[in-house]
C-alpha cells in the first residue's frame, strides 16, 4: 500500500476546503456554541503524552462540561477507574481536543485548547452533585471552536432506533477483560 507522504500531495488529492469551512471556526466559545455545550451530556475528550495519544468518553445526567466565560471551560473528573491516562497527559503536555455529541442532534461540536488539572478544594466543591465530588478539574483554555460537518452521524444513523445494535449481542466487558488477561499472560511468556 502506498502512503501520502506530504502535506501538499493530501491537498492536491482533496482539492480546496469550502470557505464555510473555516468560516465557522472562533477563538471563543460563541452564544450559539454555548448552546450545543450546555446541552451536551457526552463529550470525548482526547489528550496527547509520551505514550501516545488518549481519547476518553465523558458524560453525565447533565451538561458534561461547564462554561465558565467564552474562553473557559471546566469538566469534574468523577470517579472512575484511576487510570488517569487523560490527566497524566494533561499534566504533561496541556494540547486537548473535545468532541461534544447531543442526542437525537446530527451537529457535533470541537473544542480545541490547553488544559491544566486542579484540586482546588473551592473549585472541586462547586462539582458536587448527589454527594458525588470530582477528585479533580479539568480547566480548558479554549483557542479554537467549530461544529463539524452532520454527515457522519447522519450517514451512520446513530441516534435512529433501526441501527440500534442488541447490547447482547455484544462481547460483555467480563469477556473483554478475560480476553485482555489471557492474551498479556501469553506476551509475558
Amino acid at each position: 500500500m502506498s502512503a501520502i507522504k506530504s502535506v501538499a500531495e493530501l491537498e492536491s488529492h482533496y482539492g480546496v476546503a469550502k470557505p464555510n469551512a473555516y468560516i465557522k471556526q472562533t477563538d471563543h466559545i460563541t452564544p450559539a456554541y454555548a448552546e450545543i455545550i450546555k446541552a451536551a451530556p457526552f463529550v470525548a475528550l482526547a489528550t496527547v503524552g509520551p505514550e501516545g495519544l488518549d481519547c476518553t468518553p465523558r458524560g453525565d445526567r447533565g451538561s458534561v462540561v461547564r462554561l465558565v466565560d467564552k474562553h473557559t471551560l471546566m469538566m469534574p473528573d468523577l470517579a472512575g477507574n484511576n487510570r488517569l491516562d487523560s490527566l497524566r497527559n494533561i499534566v504533561g503536555d496541556p494540547r486537548v481536543a473535545l468532541l461534544f455529541l447531543v442526542p437525537g442532534s446530527p451537529i457535533t461540536l470541537r473544542v480545541n485548547g490547553r488544559a491544566i488539572v486542579t484540586a482546588d478544594d473551592q473549585i472541586c466543591a462547586g462539582f458536587e452533585v448527589d454527594g458525588r465530588r470530582p477528585a479533580t478539574v479539568i480547566a480548558i483554555d479554549v483557542q479554537a471552536v467549530y461544529f463539524q460537518c452532520a454527515k457522519a452521524l447522519i450517514r451512520s444513523d446513530i441516534w435512529g432506533g433501526a441501527k440500534n445494535i442488541d447490547p447482547k449481542t455484544l462481547p460483555s466487558q467480563a469477556r473483554m477483560m478475560a480476553e485482555a488477561e489471557a492474551s498479556d499472560k501469553l506476551r509475558q511468556k
